[in-house]
């Protein structure tokens, strides 16, 4: 089920940001949920959210399969702000950084913020693997197949029927959980 027309509701005070979450420590689908409602009460109003999808690891492949899903974020919140916010969660949520790809309860990704393009030291928008990682590509699609690549200037959709990554992703059922 295709919500791009919920995507452009964009106004002067707020924009729209598109959301990874990603988890593969502890029970997945209740740390996915536990992260929508803190980002609903913390960062804004969750406009709408894909299927889960469940993964391998990409970049460390020697763990647990990761669930993930993108949700479309209407906030008032500056980029730097909404990364604190991210942050903030995940650390609330038992997020540790010690090991790059490690295991963890919750990773929530910003992937596109309106049509910003940003490079600082500690944040990208778009988010730079975007374009060749399915496992993000595919619950993008979902919810906004026309939205723009704002480096690219692609459409989610034509950059997933581009993507090379091997790894498969299948729509997860939770009652397996």
């Amino acid at each position: 089920m295709h919500f791009d027309y919920l995507c452009f509701m964009e106004t002067a005070d707020a924009a729209m940001v598109s959301l990874l979450l990603g988890s593969n420590k502890g029970n997945r689908s209740l740390q996915l949920e536990q992260a929508i409602s803190a980002l609903e009460s913390e960062a804004g109003e969750i406009v709408c959210r894909s299927a889960i999808y469940e993964t391998a690891a990409w970049g460390k492949e020697d763990q647990p399969a990761f669930l993930n899903m993108v949700v479309l974020v209407k906030t008032t919140l500056e980029p730097q702000p909404l990364l604190a916010t991210i942050l903030s969660i995940e650390e609330t949520m038992g997020r540790t950084r010690q090991e790059k790809w490690a295991e963890r309860t919750i990773d929530i990704d910003i992937l596109l913020y309106g049509d910003a393009v940003l490079s600082e030291t500690n944040l990208e928008i778009p988010h730079p693997h975007l374009p060749s990682r399915r496992f993000a590509l595919i619950p993008l699609c979902e919810i906004r197949p026309n939205a723009i690549h704002p480096i690219s200037g692609q459409t989610i959709a034509e950059l997933l029927d581009s993507c090379n990554d091997p790894l498969p992703v299948r729509i997860f059922n939770t009652l397996n959980e």
